[in-house]
């Protein structure tokens, strides 16, 4: 999935308020952050190949380091700890912790069996969404949707910047997850891995709106 990863983040703003929307864009999105530097430096292995499944034409090959479960439940444990030494929140730490094991979970609805639980592994798992265009349109528009909802419920703009910025970034990921879905096919893996780093700049953009939006209520520590 891609906005269904976002729509995660969105929503985990109303557990813990004082966490940056860009730390919960990090968080939610580590696992696709980290994976095309591992492509790159041929840790992790991926194909263009046209018709793997209806909505992507990607056929991920290899990628127990950024994708396995077990490997997101270490990563998990060292961005919360990492969360925790700056801002010495247990609350923020946890939903960071969720956030990043969050991606294994999501992705398992929707890729076809390819998804590792372990390195090494050998049992494969994906509920095979992707193979179903009209569900997966649903599923990850209904998801984004949802999420901004509570986001937008439990926060409000300071200025216009919280509010633009918003729907801004809401219209650029919709742009992106449809050009990714009826564009041109890729020339090759290493295209898309570079192209891939682009999405710290999505995560950039997460800090830039909650710096300009404030939550409706403290809550607790975040």
């Amino acid at each position: 999935m891609f906005l269904g990863h976002f729509a995660a983040a969105f929503a985990a703003k109303a557990l813990a308020p004082k966490v940056s929307l860009g730390t919960l864009f990090l968080a939610a999105q580590f696992a696709d952050l980290l994976w095309p530097t591992l492509l790159l430096t041929g840790l992790e292995r991926a194909r263009v190949v046209p018709g793997d499944t209806v909505v992507t034409p990607l056929a991920f090959d290899h990628y127990p380091v950024s994708h396995s479960l077990v490997s997101l439940l270490g990563w998990s444990v060292a961005l919360a700890l990492a969360h925790f030494a700056f801002k010495r929140s247990v609350r923020g730490a946890a939903v960071v912790a969720a956030l990043v094991t969050s991606h294994w979970f999501i992705d398992a609805l929707v890729h076809r069996p390819d998804l590792p639980l372990y390195p090494g592994g050998h049992w494969l798992v994906g509920a095979g969404v992707w193979n179903f265009l009209p569900a997966t349109l649903v599923l990850e528009f209904a998801t984004l949707s949802a999420g901004v909802a509570v986001f937008v419920s439990g926060t409000r703009a300071t200025d216009a910047i919280g509010r633009w910025a918003l729907m801004a970034l809401l219209g650029l990921l919709s742009a992106i997850y449809l050009a990714n879905l009826f564009g041109p096919v890729p020339p090759d893996i290493a295209a898309v891995a570079y192209a891939g780093h682009a999405q710290w700049l999505l995560v950039a953009w997460g800090y830039w709106i909650d710096a300009h939006r404030r939550p409706v209520q403290a809550g607790p520590a975040g």
